[in-house]
């Protein structure tokens, strides 16, 4: 199995098709953003740009681990925003406390839209914690740099 990082292609055309709220905008500034989550997997998980929805299959365990099924809700950090050509959108650090878990990578995923697939990030390999916090650090909000970037 394997955990290849890449934006879900059907995120894309979900985009496109106006599914997806980051809470700004013009049209859509005056509802509540989407809630978007983290769930984290072992590796023994197969996600790539073809996942189109968050799915338990290979989930890192949450029983005795202080690992919620399902992850945790993600809190944007930098609204959609655009420097040059390219649109960006970011997320604050997340992280799980008091977690004994091994995972080798995560899914962004839409909760309130049918846990629609986001994002697949690839750890490059096992990442463990015991009894201890389990951090996913994001990348600087810029246009080179975000995690959600479309250029």
């Amino acid at each position: 199995m394997a955990i290849t990082q890449a934006m879900a292609t059907s995120f894309k055309v979900e985009i496109l098709d106006g599914i997806h709220n980051f809470g700004t905008g013009v049209i859509r500034a005056s509802t509540a953003a989407d809630v978007f989550k983290l769930a984290l997997y072992t590796s023994s998980a197969t996600l790539s740009a073809a996942t189109t929805a968050y799915s338990t299959t290979d989930e890192v365990s949450s029983s005795g681990t202080n690992y919620p099924a399902g992850g945790l809700t993600l809190t944007i950090s930098q609204v959609p925003t655009s420097s040059s050509t390219t649109a960006f959108i970011d997320f604050d650090d997340l992280t799980f406390p008091s977690a004994t878990i091994t995972a080798n990578g995560a899914l962004i995923y839409n909760a309130t839209q049918g846990n629609k697939a986001v994002a697949v990030l690839a750890f490059g390999g096992d990442k463990t914690s015991t009894a201890g916090n389990f951090t996913i650090q994001f990348p600087a909000a810029a246009a080179s740099t975000a995690i959600l970037r479309i250029a």
